[in-house]
């Protein structure tokens, strides 16, 4: 199993509560690129601009990620959200934590 699809398995464990599916079944994860030197990155698109879970979700999906074997970095990039700015200084700050 590739990295790529270890993170994957790892994303697709990660439920949105209010629908009960899992984050990849609902294409809330786009560009996933890995490179050679396990550093993930992604962008995470809330189901909507006012996502009441996009904070929890983030971190989830961060937390996934950085649980898988073999990465070494991670990059949670928030589009389609109207506090992405401050959704991602959030993840960011829970990284020095």
């Amino acid at each position: 199993m590739t990295l790529k699809e270890k993170v994957e398995e790892a994303l697709s464990e990660v439920i949105d509560p209010g629908t009960k599916l899992d984050i990849m079944r609902m294409k809330l994860v786009r560009d996933l690129s890995i490179d050679e030197h396990g550093r993930v990155s992604l962008t995470f698109r809330p189901s909507s601009p006012v996502c009441p879970l996009a904070f929890k979700l983030a971190y989830d999906i961060k937390t996934a990620v950085q649980q898988t074997g073999g990465v070494k970095e991670v990059e949670v990039k928030v589009a389609g959200y109207n506090r992405a700015d401050e959704l991602m200084e959030v993840l960011k700050q829970a990284e020095k934590n």
